[in-house]
């Protein structure tokens, strides 16, 4: 099922989710309705938060919109940075919540996270390059905070004000 995207400046998209219990059928479930909401959205990440959903969920697929390479997906419950480089890189990012926008933000170019699995099973993997963005992006969302809290007050307020114009001229 298609889930409706929040975008910016919707409050919901700055509270903190909950963790989750278990992965059960419930969250596969969800996990699955975020994929197929990403790929429709031309995404290559989605957090549960994006959707309205209270919980620390998301979807990842670097592949997505790719017709040569094969789907590369990601589900991740309660994912958890335990390590980051203090080497950093600088990536445009975008994301569906904020459209038409996109900045360079730097991050840790490197990072170790554990998540739950489909399964319910506890996963750790070392993720550099886009992987390693994607995923900061993404818990940055289950924590209340988009990729333009990263960038300076000067560029915020200019987007800020920019979303209001395509706001008002889709409202037309």
């Amino acid at each position: 099922m298609i889930l409706t995207v929040l975008k910016e400046p919707d409050p919901r998209l700055h509270i903190k989710a909950k963790a989750i219990e278990k992965v059960d059928d419930s969250i596969r479930h969800l996990m699955d309705d975020m994929l197929e909401t990403m790929y429709q959205e031309d995404g290559i990440g989605l957090a549960a938060t994006q959707v309205g959903v209270d919980k620390r969920v998301i979807v990842i697929d670097l592949n997505a919109g790719s017709e040569e390479d094969e789907p590369d997906v990601h589900c991740m419950a309660n994912p958890e940075i335990l390590w980051h480089s203090e080497e950093t890189s600088t990536c445009k990012e975008g994301c569906l919540s904020v459209p038409e926008t996109r900045a360079d933000v730097t991050r840790p170019a490197r990072v170790k996270v554990r998540y739950l699995d489909r399964q319910n099973q506890i996963i750790e993997i070392d993720a550099d390059g886009l992987m390693a963005t994607c995923i900061q992006h993404e818990i940055d969302h289950l924590d209340g905070v988009l990729f333009i809290n990263h960038l300076s007050k000067l560029k915020q307020e200019l987007i800020h004000k920019k979303l209001k114009k395509l706001k008002k001229f889709q409202n037309l």
